[in-house]
């Protein structure tokens, strides 16, 4: 049965306790990326640069793959085409296959979860060991990202020191964050030294010269890129820049708008694989080229995953990555998610209050609030009580005495809508809100009495 998001957003977040928590976490990189911007000179024309930047490239983008897979080639990387998660899936089955490669140590990427990767190697016989700590412990927990960033921050450290006792066989009762780390990198280790295989999404892809961009804070790139010999990079055709010289712009941006650090502690710019390995990159549409036909929608493709939309949005928030039922969560997953999540992600766009607060700080200038709009438009259908319900209202807008008989209907039915039970016809919305008491006397009844008395 398909949950809608108002379900999920009540089952991922129940308790108030919890929904107070992941509030104020995500509400802290807010305010460390308005911190970090605040310290840059240049901060708009960056974002003006970023997004002109990100427009040539869609405008061009036909052109600069194939530059792309010239270059990558010329230095020695072998370079793949999927046209969708399928597509991805089985090249990524055959490189390892062919190699006899059973044990995968793979970095962050949206990408790869967007399309199912994990599940598809690891019922082939494959083990798939996501490296990124938060990565990791959603996997431990069989659970999906709920955050671009920081994938494990619904989770609270005794919920993770629960869940390393069981996997990794930490001392019960364990929840210190800095001994936990330590744990895991142990752990970690191991599994990077075993490994037949590395598997890595990709930031940023150079036209001019054929290189791959990873960003990270935690090393697990570099080791899963380096020590085993069979490097398969997976990324979206989005991805690209046109020129080594534009990638600062960009890597100025995104660690400020993603966690507030003035740069990432990691930044590995591959060109061709490393002395004695083969590099694999996999360039995926996955209905990217159907979104970049659409004029309305196709900025959207400039997104750089940096989270700032997340981090600031009151609905994400409040709801959690999971309620959406997507990989991409938040305003930029809600623009995404009819596009390249079917029908599954039909309803999103109305998973926002549209107050515009995601466009203010996206470091590329998406529309992302106007897009959402233009969706709201394109695909919604309201049911016949809503047109009902629009319809009174627009006759009660227009005709004074219909206002006032529906002003005092709602002065008389008011009490029965705030009380919670089963049969409000607005439970749904009381579920995760509370209507405020009624002034004792309307506006209008105030204003008159003002007259009066001016009179």
């Amino acid at each position: 049965m398909t949950t809608s998001f108002d379900q999920r957003a009540l089952a991922t977040l129940p308790s108030r306790g919890e929904l107070a928590q992941h509030d104020a976490a995500v509400w802290n990189l807010r305010l460390r990326r308005d911190a970090a911007a605040a310290e840059v000179p240049d901060w708009e024309a960056l974002r003006e640069r970023a997004a002109a930047l990100k427009a040539f490239t869609l405008d061009h983008l036909d052109e600069l793959l194939i530059g792309f897979e010239e270059k990558a080639r010329a230095a020695g990387a072998h370079v793949h085409w999927a046209t969708d998660a399928t597509a991805l899936c089985r090249i990524v089955t055959e490189l390892l296959s062919a190699r006899g490669a059973r044990r995968v140590v793979k970095s962050k990427s949206m990408l790869t979860e967007e399309c199912g990767l994990n599940p598809h190697l690891e019922a082939r016989g494959i083990e798939v060991i996501d490296t990124d700590l938060g990565e990791r412990i959603v996997q431990l927990a069989e659970e999906k990202p709920s955050h671009l960033i920081v994938p494990a921050i619904h989770k609270t450290r005794r919920e993770i020191g629960a869940l390393f006792h069981r996997h990794m066989g930490t001392p019960e009762g364990e929840d210190d964050p800095e001994r936990l780390t330590r744990f895991a990198r142990a752990d970690l280790r191991r599994r990077f030294l075993a490994a037949d295989a590395g598997i890595s999404g990709v930031n940023f892809a150079v036209a001019e010269t054929g290189s791959i961009v990873i960003v990270s804070n935690e090393g697990n790139v570099d080791l899963g890129t380096s020590l085993p010999t069979l490097h398969i990079a997976c990324l979206g055709i989005e991805k690209l820049v046109p020129a080594l010289a534009d990638l600062p712009v960009f890597l100025r941006l995104l660690a400020r708008s993603a966690t507030g650090q003035p740069i990432s502690a990691y930044t590995s710019v591959l060109t061709g694989p490393r002395a004695g390995g083969e590099l694999h990159i996999v360039l995926v549409d996955n209905g990217r080229s159907a979104l970049l036909s659409n004029e309305t929608q196709r900025g959207a493709l400039a997104c750089i995953r940096c989270g700032a939309c997340l981090n600031t949005c009151p609905v994400y928030r409040r709801a959690g990555g999971h309620a959406y039922g997507s990989v991409i969560p938040g305003p930029i997953g809600s623009v995404l998610g009819p596009a390249l999540g079917g029908a599954a992600g039909a309803e999103l766009p109305h998973a926002s209050t549209l107050c515009g607060s995601c466009s203010a700080v996206c470091p590329v200038k998406i529309d992302l609030h106007g897009q959402l709009l233009a969706w709201r438009g394109e695909r919604y259908r309201p049911p016949p009580a809503e047109r009902l319900l629009s319809l009174g209202a627009a006759l009660a807008l227009r005709w004074p005495v219909l206002r006032g008989l529906a002003r005092a209907a709602l002065r008389l039915l008011w009490p029965l809508l705030a009380r919670r039970h089963s049969r409000n016809p607005a439970e749904a919305w009381l579920a995760a809100r509370e209507l405020p008491p009624l002034p004792k006397h309307s506006f209008r009844a105030q204003w008159k009495q003002r007259e009066r008395g001016r009179e």
